[in-house]
């Protein structure tokens, strides 16, 4: 059952610091979706482009499908047809990829459901052009999951190293530094990425 935000918002308000970010935001929820295989290949498609280019990709991508596709409709569009409509030659593949494991190994939603966060990402980074942070993000925004911390995440990483003054000098103490401050954020660690994200983007004031 989908957490109420009052719930999360005064477990991450524990934070002090975290609770002065939480004052200007409002409260969130969470999605989920049923197209798992179709949302890990928009999330390909969406690598490393900005949001603009990134919407006009995934819309040509389903333009070539009367509704929805499935993973069987993927897989079979031709390579050059993904590369027609803007894609890389390794983002076609790792599309193809996507689709072939669906196919081959299984990736529906209640399945998935049943594993816990790691056994997901353990699941989906099998597929070549998946990686943590791409299976952590399906997690997030395609399952639903309340307690997911993308310590790899450049954004995440810019908002704490903002908000807690933290050394971004050594990656290695940073990680630890991130993973110690958010482990008091569970079981809603998703939500705290969520407004990290936010403040990220947030104009910088004194005080």
């Amino acid at each position: 059952m989908p957490v109420n935000q009052h719930a999360y918002i005064s477990h991450l308000s524990k934070d002090k610091k975290f609770a002065k970010i939480l004052a200007g935001q409002d409260g969130l929820v969470l999605s989920r979706r049923r197209d798992v295989h179709l949302h890990l290949c928009n999330s390909i498609l969406s690598q490393q482009l900005s949001t603009k280019v990134a919407a006009v990709i995934r819309n040509r991508f389903l333009n070539l499908y009367p509704g929805k596709p499935g993973p069987e409709e993927i897989l079979a569009t031709p390579y050059e047809t993904l590369r027609s409509i803007g894609l890389s030659g390794a983002k076609a593949n790792y599309v193809h990829n996507v689709a072939r494991f669906a196919v081959e190994s299984g990736m529906d939603y209640k399945v998935l459901g049943k594993m816990n966060n790691e056994e997901v990402i353990v699941h989906l980074t099998q597929i070549k052009g998946v990686g943590r942070w791409t299976a952590e993000m399906l997690l997030m925004f395609t399952l639903g999951r309340e307690d997911v911390f993308a310590v790899d995440d450049l954004g995440i990483q810019q908002a704490m190293i903002r908000l807690y003054k933290l050394d971004s000098t050594d990656k290695k103490k940073l990680r630890e530094d991130m993973l110690r401050i958010s482990a008091k954020w569970s079981p809603y660690r998703t939500f705290a990425c969520l407004h990290l994200w936010r403040y990220k983007d947030l104009p910088f004031t004194s005080g």
